[in-house]
Order: C-alpha cells, then structure tokens, then sequence
C-alpha cells in the first residue's frame, strides 16, 4: 500500500501496538501471497489450487475466490479502506487487507470477543483446528456461553478476511497475528508468553538436554526432538500435574504470581532455591542472563487451557436506572426541546448586530464565553454547547470582515420562518452528525493550547458514532426507561476494547452525548423520547443493519461458522446515520415531536407593575417585537418581560412611534393595558430624539438651547470633551457610538441623525454574514460504501481476477514476464486479433491507456478496422474500442471465459 495508507493508521492499544518479533508456533503454511508484495496487475495464467490433501485453500486469496459476491461485499463494507482504490483482482484484494494499516483498522472494530478470539488464534499453532481454538477460550472444563458465541465470533472475523480456511484449518491472517503475538516489547493481553520452541532457540543443545533430565525425560540426539520432549510433557494434563507434584510450595506460589501475566520476571545471578527448581525443569527458561519467562504450553496448563483469564463472549447489558411513564419523558424532552430553541434563538438574538471578535487563531475568547453564558444564564460547557450547535446548523459564522466578529448568517432567517418541530429538528440532526466536539472547550490539545469554542481544533471523527450508537442502546430499553450510566459505559468499552486506556475518548464522548442529549430534548429525564426514537429511523433498529454478522463471512471454510448466525456486536460496522438518511430521519422526529409541543400564543397578559407574562411560546412576530419593547426578566413555563426606559427607547430607535407602541399592546394583551406603562410610553416618547446627535468628530444638536447648557454644566459630560459651537449646537471629540451612549449614561434620550439630518433607525436584524455553508464533518476512516458502488466494484473485482487468473495457450511469438503485459509486435497482434474475429474466440491482452495505466484485459473481438479493434470485454463487462497501438500484445485463452 501507498504512504498515505500507512500514515492513517490508526492508534491501537498495548494489547495490539508494535510488530511483534514472535509469531507463534509453526510457520504461516503457504500462506505468503495474503501478505506479497505484487510488482505486477497479476499472476500470468495463476491457476486456482487448494491444498491437494486436504481440499483447503492455500492463501487467503483462494479463500476470497471460494467467497460468493455477497459475502466479498460484506468484507467490503466492514472493511471500506480496501476500496480506495478499487483493487484489480482478489489477489489485490487479499494483499492490501494484509497491510499492517488496514489490519489494525479492522482490530479496532472488533468486540471484545471478537478480539479475544483473534487474541487466542495468536497464540495457537497455525494453523488451528476449531477445538483447539475452543479449547483456548473456554479452558479444559468448558463455557457454554463460549461455545455458543463462538461461531458467530469467528464468522464475524471471517467475514473480515482477518481469519481463513476450514474450521481444520484456521488461519489468522499474518499481520494480525504479529500485531496480537506476546514478543518482549509488547506482552500480548492474554498474559501468555513464547512457546517452547521459541524460548529455547538461542539455548545451548548441552543446557536443552539438562532440562530434559531434570523434568525426568530420556536424553535426545538433538535440540528439535528435545525441544518437542520438553513441549509434550508441558501438555500432557497427567505428567504436568506429577511433575508440578514434586515442586517446593514456594515454587508453586512463583508461577501463581507469572501465570497470568506478565510472564517475565528477573531473577539474581543466585536464585532463591524455588525459581532454581523452576529453572532447573524448564518451568522457567532464561531469555537474557537476568530475565527468566514462563513458558506458553506450563502456563496453559497452570490455567486449565484458557488463554484469557476472564473471556466475555456476551455483551454486558445496559440496566435501567429509573423508570419513567413514556407520555412523562415525552412532554418532559418537548419542554427541553423548547428550551433548546429558546437558547439558540436568545444567543443569536444577542448577537445580532454583530458578536465577539474572532481570536487570531480561530475561535471564542475565554473573556466572551464566559460573557455569553453569563446572558444565557447557563455554565460555560452549556453555553458552548448551544455555540457549536448553532455553528454546526449552519446557523452562527465568522463575518469575513478584516475585522471579523461572529454573527448569525442568513440561513437563521430562514430557520427563523420554519414550525418550532422543524427548527429542533435541523439541530438535532446537524447534533447527531456533526464531529464538532464541545465537550472539548476548556481543555487543551497535544501543544499545551487551551481549546476555544468555535475553534478550528474541536473535530473528532468518532463523535457522530458513539452519539448514534449511544442512542441505539437507549433505544433498546423499554420506553420511558433511563440507563445506568456506568453499565452504558460498559458496554461501550465492550464494544471496542482496543481503544480502552487513559487516552481513550470514547467514554468521555458517551458521557457529553448523555447531557447533551438532554440539554437538546432528545431524551426526558434520562430516557429516551419518542421523537428521539424517531431521530434514529424505526426505533434504531435500521440503524442495527450492519452490525452483527450473518455467517456469510464463513463462505471459505465448512463447518460451524459457515451455517451460524452471528450475535449481535461480532463484526460490526457501526456508523452514524448517512446525509442521504438524515433529512428524512429529521423530518419523522419532528412528526413524533410536534403535537407534544403547545401551539404558539398571539397574546400576553400585561401587569401594573411593568411587566408581562406570556403564558406560553409566543407566535414569531409577536415574540421578535416585544424582544425589542422589553427585557427578558425570567424564562420558564411562562416568560416574563419587564418594560424600562431603556427598552421602550431601543422600540423608538428601531422605527416605532409611541402610537404604533399603543397599538401594539392593546391588539396583544389580554388585559387592559395599565396606566404606568402607558406613561412611560408617552414620557419616553416625549423626549425621544430631542437630542440629535450625528459626525463631526460628532456633534449634538437640540432646539432647546437651555438643555445643552444643562449638558454642558453637568460633571459627567467632561469625559466627552463637549463645547459649543453654536446656541443649538455642541462638538465632541467622542465618536458618535460613544457619544450616544454617554448621554444615555445621563438619562438623556439621544437620537442618531444621517448626514442629511434625518433619524438613524437601528434594525434588531441588519448584520448577517455572506451566505455560509455548515461546516462538514470530519469522518473517521473512508466514507462507507453504498450497495450500488459495492456491488460495481465486485463485478470489477470479479472480472478481474478472471483476466488474471484465466489459463492460456502457449504461444511461441507471445512473451510476457511474470505478473507483466503479454509482448507480441504489431503484426502478430493485428493477425492474432482477426482470427478471434473470425473464430469468435477470447483473447487475453495488455492494454496501455492515455495516461501510462498498464491493464491486463479479456476480450473478445468483434471487429477490426481502422486501427481499432472492437470488443466486449469481460473485465468490464461492456462492448469496448480499444486502439491497436496501445495493446503491448494478445494471447489466445485455453477456455472462454464466455
């Protein structure tokens, strides 16, 4: 594979890092080609063998060839690196899921037991009958729960192509078995170390021979047959245990303490007397002058033959914490749904005439985070929560200004104008997709750098994964039942134990998607809603579609896992929902939420103390006026808005007159409109632009001269550096922002005035970004494949492989290198190509395109003219036109392929 490949791979933990110096017993069985280097597109004329004594293929290419198409198109989709490029043959194929890359980005998706099972074929002879494998996982006095999981296990790592051959025969695919191997540098997780054989490879022929006869074993005439005395008395069951017998009781305590891992241990240049007796009977056998190791074969034994000291062969369940009535989570998620809209609306409200500036590097001052919760009356992890979530709906953007503030961008219009279901829909659904992580800020990257909201380092590529596959647990909960966390946290270390470790962030991310989903409304109190059911498509059950296995995987081999069904979590490719998916998903979650959302009021009910209660979400331009006419006091069941000077005087400087203001009120209240606000209406009104204030610096101008003289004497207005120019008229050094809000400051009612003397009127709504796009989420890995693109590239696979692998006659002019192009000259190839015309026969051919790709093809020749040959080809399954000068030469074929 190419660079890049290798540089995606992936970080895997101490149970599968470094490319372990031991591979285990025995060697790989022919099994070189699964993981060959090919220099060419293919073999030439590669006949298809299997093993001639036992009927087995002989590499794991072989193996993909036995496999129907809808079992390579299941190793496709659970593996979609093997897919970029589309390989040309299966022999291709079968080299690049080799690759050390793709190998343990396959390791990482496997379950707990999936890997165990990997772990255990490691560590056995290769290759491995089943019982032996059986033997490895369920101990000498067997595990029902083993046995019945196995199968579907080993399908599933079948079905992989991390496992091939017969059920006498199995094969762990060779870089999985160096990734999963215990060597010295990295100890293997089931705790076992080196064989025998490999413990004794550097020991001395006179020292083997005195282990021999100290375990009471006849002297042999070589190394190789007392290495193999030494192994069968380690796994007979009767002689192990006569020997273990004779052992010092704190000998026995010694192998206690190694027989579970780690198998290493140092000992003096004069051991205790018990490691003595332990070495002296190749209980322990040295690896370096200090390091002794117990041996693979004595620990299976001392372990009843379990590999793992605790297999999990079934997922752990998620239990119930509390439970609910389903109609109590419902309305209780709809209220946080309200909710939700209500903080992302007052957010981008708040900025709407521009927000806080940009940092260089990208992203929200710590100064402005904490400005914004402080006005969402929230924390700061809530208030970055609701900054992501409108920047990831394409609702919140940076301007692009030189200097470039946030803003909402005009898609919040629009979003603005849809039914309250269909806003919380759009976030939810850019929720569930988005990679953006705000569960992040405040923390800090690899270089030390705190992490800013809105920032450009808050991507990670498993954050729509466990956020969809946390709502597909909660979903198999009876409704209206809430999870315990630290079983749902279990389960999900259970499905991808490679990543567990202090780096892991997969369990900090289950725990942001419980909190944020609740923020959000997807679940209530804990549970997860209807609509929320409804997010996930048929209850998440479509979403459970590509987990678990069918069996198909075991097509290469006969036995157990070629008719076993795969449980549930064995060979799973568990993705968030696609883009093509989430828009009809959001559609149906706003169907279930709606009628659990009250409609919309057009009134409020008005109170002599200066307020107003709105009983309920106000219709949207009842609610975007009084926005501006008051402030927003508390929030809850009810809101409640307190008019002041200050509001009533921001409705004048957005156009209104005290008029339309009366109106207003009484075509909106459900009570009589009181008195005292009346008044303070008509006293702001009264005094409303009697200043004008307009750039000069700035000036002030007012007809009543008496006012400015007022200004001018009063203290405060020294820091405006007023003096006047003329009886009506006064200049400042202030610009004219600081000057309105200097004499605001005074209690005085300023207006803006244009450079043609009229009254600036100030719009809630005149800063919008350039139309921006929602930021698109960072996937993890390649794209998974559709079925139309994985079943055109099995037909390609296929029909290469025929082209590859397809026997041809022996032609004395035709000359092709191995795994090269077939070389004939011009001449031979246009006369070779008119007889296939004429006898309608195949031909085997090099073909060089108009960018340098060589090709190996089958065709058969239809017709010859021009310096054109007309074909159908096989490899492409299409009837083709292929000039004769780019064909490097023809062969005829023993057989048609047709």
């Amino acid at each position: 594979m190419g660079t890049g490949e290798r540089d995606q791979e992936a970080h895997v933990s101490e149970a599968t890092t470094g490319a372990g110096g031991v591979s285990g017993t025995g060697g790989t069985g022919g099994g070189g080609r699964e993981t060959g280097a090919r220099t060419g597109d293919a073999p030439t004329g590669a006949p298809r063998t299997r093993d001639p004594r036992t009927g087995d293929p002989r590499t794991l290419a072989e193996a993909l060839r036995s496999r129907p198409d809808a079992s390579l198109a299941a190793l496709l989709r659970a593996r979609p690196d093997l897919l970029t490029p589309v390989p040309n043959d299966l022999t291709q194929l079968a080299t690049r899921a080799g690759t050390r890359a793709s190998v343990v980005r396959a390791l990482e998706r496997l379950d707990r037991f999936a890997l165990q099972t990997a772990q255990a074929l490691a560590v056995a002879p290769d290759p491995a009958p089943y019982p032996v494998l059986l033997a490895l996982l369920a101990g000498d006095e067997g595990d029902a729960a083993v046995e019945g999981a196995l199968p579907g296990a080993l399908a599933g790592l079948r079905e992989q192509a991390l496992v091939w051959g017969s059920d006498e025969r199995l094969r762990l695919v060779r870089t999985a078995r160096e990734l999963l191997a215990p060597s010295p540098a990295h100890p293997s997780p089931t705790g076992l170390g080196p064989t025998v054989a490999e413990a004794t490879a550097g020991m001395s022929p006179g020292r083997v021979q005195e282990i021999l006869q100290a375990a009471g074993l006849s002297a042999t005439h070589d190394p190789v047959s007392a290495v193999a005395a030494l192994t069968s008395l380690f796994t007979d069951r009767a002689r192990m245990s006569a020997l273990l017998d004779t052992a010092p009781p704190e000998a026995l305590a010694v192998l206690d303490r190694l027989v579970w891992g780690p198998p290493y241990g140092e000992v003096s240049a004069d051991p205790a007397p018990p490691v003595r007796w332990l070495r002296d009977h190749g209980l322990l056998l040295p690896t370096s002058a200090r390091t002794v190791v117990l041996p693979r074969e004595a620990a299976l034994h001392l372990r009843a033959g379990r590999a793992h000291r605790a297999p999990e062969p079934v997922a752990p369940a998620v239990a119930p914490a509390k439970e609910y009535r389903p109609q109590v989570v419902d309305s209780a998620a709809a209220g946080q749904a309200l909710t939700a809209l209500t903080m992302v609306e007052d957010l981008l409200a708040e900025w709407n005439e521009g927000g806080p500036a940009v940092l260089r590097a990208g992203g929200l001052s710590v100064r402005d985070l904490k400005r914004t919760a402080a006005g969402l009356d929230t924390t700061e992890q809530a208030a970055a929560f609701w900054l992501e979530l409108a920047y990831a709906a394409g609702l919140l953007a940076s301007d692009g200004e030189p200097d470039e503030r946030y803003a909402p961008t005009p898609a919040y219009d629009d979003w603005l104008d849809l039914p309250p279901a269909e806003r919380w829909s759009r976030l939810a659904v850019a929720w569930l997709t988005a990679t953006r992580t705000p569960g992040l800020v405040g923390g800090q990257d690899t270089r030390a750098r705190t992490l800013a909201a809105l920032g450009p380092d808050l991507d990670r590529s498993p954050a729509p994964e466990v956020r969809h596959r946390v709502l597909v647990l909660l979903s198999r909960l009876p409704e209206g039942t809430a999870p315990d966390p630290e079983t749902l946290l279990a389960r999900l270390r259970w499905e991808h134990p490679t990543r567990t470790g202090p780096e892991d962030l997969r369990p900090r991310l289950a725990q942001w998607t419980l909190a944020e989903a609740e923020w959000l409304g997807v679940t209530g109190r804990g549970a997860l809603a209807a609509h929320g059911r409804a997010l996930l498509g048929a209850g998440g059950d479509g979403a459970e579609g590509a987990e678990g296995g069918d069996g198909a995987g075991g097509a290469d081999g006969a036995g157990r896992s070629g008719t076993t069904t795969a449980p549930a979590g064995h060979s799973r490719t568990t993705t968030a929902p696609s883009s093509t998916t989430t828009p009809l998903l959001g559609l149906a979650a706003a169907a279930a939420l709606a009628p659990h959302l009250p409609e919309p009021v057009d009134h409020v009910l008005l109170q002599a103390d200066l307020t107003a209660v709105a009983p309920g979400p106000l219709r949207r331009p009842l609610a975007a006026t009084l926005n501006v006419l008051a402030d927003i006091e508390s929030k809850g069941g009810a809101t409640v808005y307190r008019f002041t000077p200050a509001s009533v005087r921001r409705a004048l400087d957005a156009g209104q007159a005290a008029s339309d203001l009366h109106a207003f009120l009484a075509a909106h209240s459900a009570t009589p409109v009181p008195q005292p606000l009346s008044y303070l209406i008509d006293d702001v009104a009264r005094r409303h632009g009697h200043l004008r204030v307009g750039a000069a610096s700035a000036y002030v101008r007012c007809d009543d001269d008496a006012l400015l003289d007022e200004i001018v004497a009063d203290k405060r207005s020294a820091g405006l550096r007023l003096r006047r120019l003329a009886p009506t008229v006064l200049a400042a050094q202030a610009d004219p922002a600081a000057l309105l809000e200097g004499l605001r400051a005074m209690g005085y009612a300023p207006a803006a005035e244009s450079a043609e003397g009229d009254v600036v009127i100030h719009r809630a709504d005149t800063r919008r970004t350039p139309p921006r796009t929602a930021p698109a989420p960072v996937p993890e890995g390649p794209p998974l494949p559709d079925e139309t693109l994985l079943g055109a590239a099995v037909r390609a696979i296929r029909a290469g492989d025929e082209a590859a692998t397809v026997v041809r006659k022996e032609q004395p002019h035709a000359a092709a290198e191995p795994g090269g192009l077939p070389r004939t000259t011009a001449a031979e190839t246009l006369a070779t190509v008119q007889a296939a015309v004429m006898t309608g026969s195949a031909l085997w051919i090099g073909y060089v395109n108009a960018d340098g790709a060589a090709s190996q093809r089958v065709i058969a020749p239809v017709r010859v003219e021009g310096g054109f040959v007309t074909a159908y080809d096989h490899t492409a399954d299409e009837v083709r036109t292929y000039p004769l000068h780019r064909i490097t030469g023809v062969a005829e074929l023993a057989d048609d392929p047709a």
